[in-house]
């Protein structure tokens, strides 16, 4: 099942944040995030707060969900309202999950036009969508690029079919291009999300699902190490002996290879696990495939989470709603906030959020974002190669390649 909420204080039923969530609202960005927690199948390794349709009963049916989406989208606007956070129009949408595609396109559609009928978009917003390769047509695809949606995100996560199928994906490989060609016709830009170090993939087999990814040419490439969590198929599997543990120098070497080869292909890295198409550096077109979403996520912006279980987050005000579709329509249908609890961060919190994810960045940590025993720790950082020694003493910390591999342990060198 999936991974409990954490603990925080009191949700007001009225969704109203304390007055710190208004201060400097309008001099930051604001995006949206919808959570759609179907799958059809449910993969070993996820840990994710999704749902097969056997899993769920009652309310929560993928039929109704859309509909309930929207009314939060509008209890969203108007606690937002009543708690005097300007309206902002949005910079980033996004549609995760789950596969927001076992959605019809109509359904996701809806989702997005409320939130636009609320807030508006900015010119030129990304709006994106994660989807499976056999969740999509032509049609449906088309269907999204006309209703505002402009890049979708599939999960290739492996070309190789033993991989595939350790990992219980149910794709075929070659249903990938196809799919990613059929994005392109509709004029959305496109992304492929990989895994590495899967039991039992071969450094051959990485390279030729990398291989595979850039024969799709795609605008942007997302790797992630696997990561075995408790309570999935896949840990079972590795507890009993029937699949291989998880090699951490496996790891690093098949993220080295990734590195190596889509920079080769014209990817610039811009967090440790994405990668862009086009040169690096400053100016818009070095940034044109990053994902915006992500980014402001990492650099702290506010964004509200539509969905069960999906995180919010404004002025320093971060809350999470209950975790079932079930309990999270039953809330919305009585008119009352989903969030199941909520905590306001302090300043030191923020600091030490700050350093985790924006040293991650290409874009790099300012210096001045350190406290004492931070800053005292760059020059062993600079010396043990981790980070870039130029860039640091021009005051902004950037992981070299090394850095990236250990960038665990420069986040624990930097919060002493």
């Amino acid at each position: 099942m999936p991974s409990s909420l954490p603990l925080g204080d009191p949700a007001p039923a009225d969704g109203a944040l304390p007055p710190q969530a208004a201060v400097a609202a309008g001099e930051r960005g604001f995006s949206l995030y919808a959570h759609i927690p179907f799958c059809a199948v449910r993969c070993g390794y996820c840990d994710f707060n999704t749902y097969t349709a056997i899993e769920l009963g009652g309310g929560a049916s993928q039929a109704n969900y859309a509909a309930t989406a929207v009314s939060e989208v509008r209890f969203a606007a108007a606690a937002l309202d009543a708690s005097g956070v300007p309206r902002r129009r949005l910079s980033t949408v996004f549609f995760g999950g789950g596969t927001p595609t076992l959605l019809s396109a109509q359904d996701l559609t809806a989702i997005l036009s409320a939130a636009v009928a609320e807030w508006g978009l900015e010119p030129g917003a990304e709006v994106t969508t994660e989807a499976n390769p056999d969740s999509v047509t032509p049609a449906s695809l088309q269907a999204l690029a006309e209703a505002g949606f402009t890049r979708v995100s599939f999960g290739l996560q492996s070309a190789v079919p033993h991989v595939l199928k350790v990992l219980d994906r149910t794709h075929t490989p070659s249903r990938v291009p196809e799919a990613v060609r059929w994005a392109r016709d509709a004029g959305l830009d496109v992304s492929l999300d990989l895994i590495y170090g899967t039991p039992g993939e071969s450094r051959d087999d990485w390279r030729a699902s990398l291989d595979a990814a850039l024969a799709c040419e795609p605008d942007h490439v997302s790797a992630y190490a696997l990561i075995v969590e408790d309570g999935t198929k896949l840990a079972a599997q590795i507890r009993r002996g029937e699949v291989p543990e998880v090699d951490d120098d496996d790891h690093a070497e098949k993220y080295e290879l990734a590195d190596a080869v889509l920079g080769s292909a014209g990817f610039h890295w811009y967090e440790v696990s994405n990668w862009a198409r086009g040169a690096a550096g400053p100016g818009p077109q070095s940034a044109r495939f990053e994902c915006r979403h992500n980014l402001a996520y990492w650099n702290g912006g506010d964004w509200w989470g539509i969905g069960p279980g999906a995180h919010s987050h404004v002025g320093g005000v971060r809350w999470w709603n209950v975790k079932h579709p079930t309990a999270y329509a039953g809330r919305l249908s009585q008119g009352v906030s989903p969030a199941a609890a909520r905590e306001t961060l302090d300043d030191g919190t923020r600091r030490v959020e700050r350093v985790l994810l924006k040293v991650r960045l290409a874009s790099g940590l300012p210096t001045s974002d350190l406290d004492a025993g931070g800053r005292a720790a760059v020059a062993g950082l600079i010396a043990d190669g981790l980070v870039d020694g130029p860039t640091a003493l021009r005051g902004r910390l950037v992981l070299t390649l090394r850095g990236r591999l250990l960038a665990d342990a420069v986040v624990r060198a930097l919060l002493p």
